[in-house]
């Protein structure tokens, strides 16, 4: 893995991370709070990364989607109050407390929306090469 910066994904990065704020102050609805906000934050993780490390897309992107996998099956497990956490909030927001298999459908699609995209980018640049 070879450490870098690229302004592009960091901006995207930044853009998501807004995003996703306001989603969890100001939406309060049943589609884009519980489902939009699971979408997104594989794809800004997925930014976070690639901001920093130039690593191949597919690798990275199974590395984000297990990740995402393992802490809701965490919140499944109920973690945070194993780990005695149950009083903090910023456990709770980060780690989560209710385990649902549409969240893991959530991240599926986020990532395969985000190496679809990858994908394009990738044959666009060889065909202006």
């Amino acid at each position: 893995m070879v450490f870098t910066f690229n302004k592009s994904y960091f901006c995207w990065f930044i853009i998501l991370l807004d995003v996703e704020f306001f989603i969890g102050l100001f939406m309060h609805d049943s589609i884009v709070r519980p489902y939009g906000g699971d979408f997104l934050v594989v794809i800004m993780l997925y930014c976070i990364v690639k901001s920093f490390s130039k690593t191949k897309p597919y690798s990275t992107g199974m590395a984000i989607l297990v990740f995402a996998y393992v802490v809701e099956v965490s919140q499944y497990f109920h973690l945070v109050n194993r780990l005695g956490l149950q009083q903090s909030s910023l456990a709770k927001v980060i780690i989560g407390t209710s385990f649902a298999w549409t969240d893991l459908l959530a991240y599926t699609l986020g990532m395969c929306l985000t190496l679809l995209v990858e994908r394009r980018r990738t044959r666009r640049r060889m065909q202006t090469k």
